[in-house]
């Protein structure tokens, strides 16, 4: 947007000088010991400013630390941005985050989190979901330089050029990483190379001039709606304060420093803004800013702290259906006994059939992942769903696990139901910090739900060796915010993976890859769902209960015919969900049959075995005739051979011992 007028430039100046005047009114409070911790964006002003000017009220902007221009250019109530960056009762985050760790989708504006490069995929998926929409807007993100050598970075820069995305990727070269300089960190003098590599358009922009800001993210964004695809914009700028107020600028060189302080953007935009605005008026507008300013925070430092109570903390942790994106939701369950017809079905066609279902009640459903378009995916879970839904809702991914599942957050973001297809759970580790950083915590931080769903082929029993055979469920029920769900049979499969496809919060799929093509049982034709939380008595039982889960059902059902005939009764409870598990279901089981064994295939060591076992302790301990067996595979890489896993890894290989020796107790 051209700056021509009077208006707009005094606008322009009040926009620019509002952030500087915040600066140095906490400035002030650090020095009074008012304020512990500031993050400062001093010297930095004008591409958060800037940027926030050249786009449109409906583009999305993905900020960083030094972005306050951000949220001041797009209007936030300064009462309650105060209180946020005071940590007050009446903050963006109700306390449970700090500074600008949060997002507000009313005004557009996504939420950072501290592994910075993780909201650049994010707005790749933004960008999609305003392709998909055919809207003419686009998502800008910051990234600092430092953070420019992390994978997301890179992935994200490559899924964006691929798929042509409405996205704009601002990076402030500021000269330091908290206290490297860039030229130790990084073996290239302009970061902007970087685009050629990804087929990119890229300019190198001075960061503290605003107008060359605004001229360069309005060409950006004409582009990007146009359908040309990305650009990667690196603003040359310099941080004047300490990475946090506390940790100083010792190591800076003072001549730097003097260089960079006659380059400030405020002052480079009076001298500019003199043609249009008198020195009088420019001296009115800092007095009213700063009375303004120091009115607010002086109101602010002296609100209640923010403060809570369990129940309240607790019950956001997950987003409720009525909080999520208007997605239309369907009946939470089916008795397959109601149901006018079922059909026998392997496991696999249940998941497909319960996917094709999910795609077809809802448009806004995505399918992201590695070759599940045209191949159907290694193990034919979506074959020909690209012919039935076509490339834009079923679309192969680079390589990019980390970058797919935020590209996912954004779609959910923007209103979208999307699904990840991770090719084998072993490589989901490439996509970790976005599922237990990202994903997981963005609702309890800033409300904001989050309808992903990830599919995961898991376990061993085919030979498939060390990388493509691991149970490691275990690590993400550690994670709070994130829903997991592993299916037993192929009832049980379309069930629960429709509920999961509706469940307005991030959830882990898990499937086991034996059972794809081994597996067979009644599957209702019409649409239903198994609620997620409830575990269920797979076989009624009087003398001992095997809780399992996944390929452990089938296990103990196979034992437990095995022992009926020797008089031996066994009641198995399959937990279907690890998060939330269904524990007055499996208490119930343990009091009425007073023995017990926790099955899973997982490594037994911190496997989720442990967490039932401590919780039966704690709760029924004297209803036990015998302590709780936890069996569990070895503590070791499942080995190529069959044979060794079978017979030396497996869970499977110690069943009939284990309850050989807790009946013997």
């Amino acid at each position: 947007m051209p700056i021509k007028t009077q208006t707009q430039f005094e606008n322009l100046y009040r926009a620019l000088l509002l952030p500087r005047v915040i600066e140095e009114k906490m400035l002030r409070l650090i020095r009074q010991g008012r304020l512990s911790k500031w993050f400062s964006g001093y010297g930095q002003e004008a591409i958060a400013v800037g940027a926030a000017f050249a786009l449109e009220k409906e583009d999305y902007i993905l900020p960083m630390h030094r972005n306050l221009g951000v949220w001041t250019s797009r209007g936030l109530p300064l009462e309650r941005l105060f209180c946020q960056l005071m940590g007050k009762e009446g903050g963006f985050t109700k306390g449970r985050d700090r500074t600008f760790h949060f997002g507000l989708m009313e005004s557009n504006i996504v939420g950072m989190i501290s592994q910075l490069a993780a909201m650049l995929p994010v707005a790749d998926g933004l960008g999609l979901a305003a392709q998909l929409e055919n809207k003419s807007r686009v998502a800008l993100t910051f990234v600092g330089e430092g953070a420019t050598r992390e994978g997301d970075f890179h992935e994200a820069l490559n899924l964006a050029s691929v798929w042509k995305l409405p996205v704009l990727f601002v990076v402030e070269n500021n000269g330091y990483g908290l206290s490297t300089p860039t030229s130790a960190a990084i073996p290239v003098e302009n970061i902007a190379d970087s685009g050629l590599g990804y087929g990119m358009r890229s300019e190198i922009v001075d960061g503290n001039d605003i107008m060359a800001v605004i001229e360069a993210v309005s060409a950006a964004r004409k582009r990007a709606i146009k359908g040309e695809g990305p650009t990667l914009l690196e603003m040359k700028t310099f941080r004047m304060r300490g990475h946090e107020e506390a940790s100083g600028t010792k190591y800076v060189p003072p001549e730097l420093m003097e260089q960079w302080a006659k380059l400030d953007p405020v002052a480079r935009f009076e001298a500019v803004a003199s043609k249009k605005i008198t020195a009088q008026k420019m001296a009115e507008v800092k007095i009213e800013l700063a009375a303004e300013v120091h009115k607010v925070a002086e109101w602010a430092l002296i609100q209640p702290e923010a403060s809570s109570s369990t129940e309240r903390e607790l019950m956001d942790v997950f987003a409720t259906r009525a909080s999520s994106n208007g997605h239309a939701r369907k009946p939470d369950i089916l008795n397959p006994a109601d149901s006018s017809e079922t059909v026998e079905m392997r496991f696999i066609d249940a998941l497909s059939d319960a996917l094709r279902t999910g795609m077809q009640e809802d448009a806004k459903t995505i399918m992201l992942g590695q070759d599940i378009a045209e191949y159907g995916g290694v193990f034919k879970v979506t074959q020909n769903f690209v012919e039935d839904f076509g490339a834009q809702r079923v679309r192969n991914t680079p390589i990019i696990e980390s970058g797919a599942i935020g590209a996912a957050m954004g779609l959910a973001l923007a209103g979208h139901r999307p699904i990840v297809e991770i090719q084998y759970f072993d490589f989901i580790s490439c996509g970790f910090n976005q599922i237990v950083n990202n994903l997981a915590t963005t609702h309890y931080r800033w409300g904001a739900s989050l309808n992903v769903t990830i599919r995961a082929p898991f376990g061993g029993g085919i030979g498939a060796g060390p990388f493509h055979s691991q149970s490691m469920e275990a690590w993400f029920c550690h994670t709070p915010g994130l829903k997991v769900v592993i299916p037993s049979s192929p009832h049980d499969a379309k069930g629960l993976l429709l509920s999961s496809l509706d469940d307005p919060n991030p959830v882990l799929f898990l499937e086991h890859k034996k059972l794809y093509r081994s597996m067979k049982g009644m599957v209702p034709i019409e649409s239903y769902r198994i609620p997620l939380g409830v575990a269920n008595v797979v076989r009624q039982g009087t003398d001992l209960s095997i809780i399992t889960y996944g390929i452990g059902v089938s296990w103990a059902l196979e034992e437990a015919a095995y022992w009926e005939s020797k008089g031996l009764n066994i009641e198995i409870v399959d937990l279907r969900t690890l998060i939330p598990w269904d524990k007055a279901t499996v208490i119930e089981s343990v009091k009425k049959t007073n023995r017990v064994i926790i099955l899973h295939e997982a490594p037994k060591t911190a496997g989720f075995g442990a967490e039932i076992s401590a919780q039966i302790s704690e709760s029924v301990f004297e209803y036990l005739e015998a302590p709780p067996i936890r069996l569990g595979g070895l503590d070791m890489p499942i080995p190529f051979s069959k044979q060794i896993e079978t017979d030396v890894y497996s869970a499977q290989s110690r069943l009939r011992a284990g309850i050989e020796t807790l009946m013997a107790y």
